[in-house]
């Protein structure tokens, strides 16, 4: 597989890295900025808030669309076929193949060390909505978080796998790992998962209706993702959010609720660019 990424884009992603992390602090004058006032009206469009066969999605906090997170077109070229799927885990970017040297790229979160898929996949098919139970290793390993839903979870807002999921398949046999939709919209780029791709619910829906069934899945490894992209190593760092069979209501963050008109978790002790303090939405750990 040959993989090259335009040097300018490549430049330009780091140089909006570069200056996210050191743009300097606006002093605390005790009222909170509009977390949508840097973000361009169609970003908003594209992720918000809408509703899908009988469910509400609610729209991605703006404070969460930096512009790694927006989901974008980029030059890209590589041998794989148009269709096909492209997932850099250590840059945590998914990329759907388009013809003519170009490409969707996703921002998605993956799973944590040790727990990540590897190596190649077929997107066997994707399911609307669907229902969810942790595998039996997940349920040996976390009873006190997955032993609950042994029996499984109908598809929904609380559901892990959120609006979309694509499973993936290997040698005619289920993977278990899907690419899939998430309410846990905190998560995203980060390595946090039980080892499944999570993506915005909002880019979940665009993945599904864009890929093409029984195409190629290929997670880079290391080496193939720092011969195509660079040494790139994403700002975020790991994410903690609320165990998934924890108390709603117990848990539930005032400020959260209060900017997005959401139940949401409280989460100090996770790190997002500039230190976002809440993680709205449910918390799901697939």
């Amino acid at each position: 597989m040959s993989v090259v990424i335009g040097r300018r884009t490549a430049l330009l992603m780091t140089l909006s890295g570069l200056v996210s992390a050191c743009g300097a602090r606006v002093p605390d004058s005790g009222t909170q900025p509009d977390p949508a006032a840097n973000v361009a009206p169609e970003v908003l469009a594209m992720y918000g808030a809408l509703e899908d066969n009988g469910f509400q999605i609610p729209a991605v906090n703006p404070r969460y669309l930096i512009p790694e997170n927006i989901r974008t077109e980029v030059d890209l070229s590589i041998t794989e076929a148009p269709g096909a799927i492209i997932v850099d885990p250590w840059q945590r970017y998914l990329y759907l193949i388009r013809g003519g040297n170009r490409a969707l790229r996703y921002r998605c979160a993956v799973g944590d060390q040790g727990r990540s898929f590897s190596g190649e996949a077929v997107a066997q098919y994707d399911r609307v909505w669907p229902s969810w139970r942790p595998t039996d290793n997940m349920i040996r390993e976390r009873p006190d978080m997955y032993a609950a839903y042994a029996d499984g979870l109908p598809g929904g807002l609380q559901n892990p796998l959120g609006a979309r999921a694509i499973y993936l398949f290997r040698g005619g046999r289920d993977t278990y790992y899907r690419i899939h939709g998430t309410n846990e919209v905190a998560s995203i780029g980060h390595a946090t998962s039980a080892g499944c791709i999570r993506m915005y619910n909002q880019d979940a829906i665009h993945l599904a209706a864009s890929y093409v069934r029984g195409a190629r899945v290929l997670v880079l490894t290391p080496e193939q993702s720092a011969s195509a992209f660079g040494a790139y190593v994403p700002k975020t760092t790991p994410y903690t959010g609320a165990s998934f069979n924890q108390d709603p209501q117990s848990a539930a963050s005032p400020a959260t609720t209060a900017t997005t008109g959401q139940p949401g978790y409280s989460d100090p002790g996770y790190a997002y660019p500039d230190g976002f303090p809440d993680s709205p939405y449910s918390s799901s750990q697939n």
